[in-house]
């Protein structure tokens, strides 16, 4: 098979895909995407997709901060990618059209300023990953002695992170009179705006106290909450998805069914209507955050750690052993339920049998070492926050205890047979450092971690009814071993 999917084989597709239904020609830019990656594609691009039909202004520009290879795939693609949505009962596929092209940051910085400072651009929208706000994941603050900042710091007008870039862009709008757009994270922060407006303002404040002033109290940040399951996409799907096609797709994106976007409606130059495509616009993001967060982002990463040491590739692969899918259920209503404080009318039962159900999708293999990346920068969003409320109501936190201890045992860099794990983690080399040193004594490991604050803050180190459980369950896990473990921990509370 030679085609290759682009505008002009958009008619000879087989009639059961879904394509654009608007005229791709006459979209202009109206939205910036930082960090276009399998994401975005699957969530953002689809919902604007879903509405450009009625506005074609809200065409997405979109960035790659590092790497080229999104931008070489879908290039010679005029931007096209199929969105393959598999269940149990199948696969839909569609093909996306909102992205019209995609720059390369590192290929030059200033086009992509040039494009932000576009007046016909109002969002600018980022899924860069915790770790691409360069911000201390403990405080939420923006981390000053972090050396991209150094050096952005060093000379602002030519950025190179996502907080340099912004702040620059915004500067040079304000310089030429151009309104600022609208800044809204996608990525798992805790209140990603309220994050994003913190964080940036202080970097534009370290810039020029003006500019700083002027962020602070000009720039919208709305917080967003975003949810659907993305895995990496394989040899095996593309190939699959050719056949279908008629043509290749060198860069789809594969999916789940469910998708959820709760967005804080603060968008003062305008935005698409992303709730005629299900999106919900609410004065306060921060309750469905905690519960996506805590629910199912807690969750994942509480299977990841355990289920790659206990030998499972995927999460459904995981949640097939009944006593892993029990102690996710547990860990949703026994430990993380109490903590949150939803608007009435929320069915938090119904929310968490619909994780269980999407974590158990054998259609989609969402590997636990995939999810398992940048955990020190996930733990504080995704476990330690509800551990300090259990720990305020006086409630237990095994399974919590239990996600942490499983963190810290996989970062050590050596699985249960003693072969290595490839950590993909910006502390990785730290926290192998911390384990080399210290070798198999458990608690002495836990202790040596727990003093990384940056992660752990200052308070948990020192509350015995935190540090208790982790010991005791990482002593565990080199003891028994991550399914052994897991076992025991569900017989207890039989």
């Amino acid at each position: 098979m030679v085609n290759r999917l682009n505008q002009a084989a958009i008619g000879s597709l087989p009639g059961t895909i879904m394509r654009p239904d608007y005229d791709r020609a006459h979209l202009t830019p109206g939205i910036v995407h930082l960090g276009i990656g399998a994401f975005h594609r699957a969530h953002q691009a689809a919902y604007t997709d879903a509405v450009l039909a009625q506005d074609p202004g809200w065409g997405i520009v979109a960035a790659s901060l590092r790497s080229p290879e999104t931008r070489d795939a879908l290039e010679p693609q005029d931007g096209l990618y199929t969105l393959s949505i598999r269940s149990q009962e199948g696969e839909a596929l569609r093909v996306v059209g909102s992205v019209m092209r995609v720059v390369v940051a590192t290929e030059g910085y200033e086009k992509l300023l040039a494009v932000l400072s576009d007046p016909r651009v109002r969002i600018v929208s980022l899924t860069v990953t915790e770790k691409g706000y360069c911000h201390d994941p403990a405080t939420g603050e923006l981390n000053e002695n972090h050396p991209d900042i150094i050096k952005d710091l060093s000379d602002p007008a030519q950025p190179r992170t996502a907080p340099g870039l912004i702040v620059e862009a915004i500067r040079r709008r304000r310089s030429a009179g151009i309104a600022p757009f609208a800044v809204m994270s996608c990525d798992n922060l805790p209140s990603n705006g309220h994050t994003v407006k913190r964080v940036f303002s202080r970097y534009a404040e370290l810039v020029d106290r003006d500019l700083g002033a002027f962020f602070k109290n000009e720039v919208a940040c709305p917080s967003t909450m975003v949810d659907r399951i993305v895995p990496a996409t394989t040899d095996e799907d593309r190939e699959r998805i050719a056949r279908s096609l008629g043509v290749k797709d060198e860069w789809p994106v594969i999916t789940e069914p469910f998708t959820q976007w709760v967005i804080e409606d603060h968008f003062p130059q305008g935005r698409p209507a992303w709730e005629t495509a299900g999106a919900e616009f609410v004065a306060d993001v921060a309750p469905f955050e905690n519960m996506k967060l805590r629910l199912l982002n807690g969750s994942h990463s509480t299977l990841a750690y355990l289920g790659y040491l206990a030998g499972y590739e995927t999460v459904s692969d995981t949640m097939a052993d009944p006593a892993f899918e029990r102690l996710v259920r547990e860990l949703m209503e026994q430990e993380v339920s109490p903590t949150l404080h939803m608007p009435s009318g929320t069915d938090l039962s119904a929310y968490r049998r619909a994780l269980v159900e999407r974590f158990k999708n054998p259609a989609l293999r969402h590997r636990t070492w995939q999810i398992a990346m940048d955990g020190s920068q996930k733990l504080p969003q995704r476990l330690l926050g509800t551990i300090r409320d259990r720990l305020s109501q006086g409630g237990s936190i095994d399974r919590l205890a239990l996600g942490v201890a499983a963190w810290m045992r996989y970062v050590t860099g050596i699985d249960e047979t003693g072969a290595p794990i490839e950590v993909r983690d910006p502390m990785a080399q730290r926290l192998r450092s911390v384990a080399d040193a210290v070798g198999r004594n458990p608690p002495e490991l836990a202790r040596q971690f727990l003093q990384i604050t940056e992660i752990f803050g200052r308070d948990l180190p020192d509350d015995p009814a935190f540090v208790q459980p982790v010991t005791r369950a990482l002593s565990s896990l080199y003891a028994d071993g991550a399914k052994a473990t897991v076992e025991n921990l569900v017989s207890r509370f039989s």
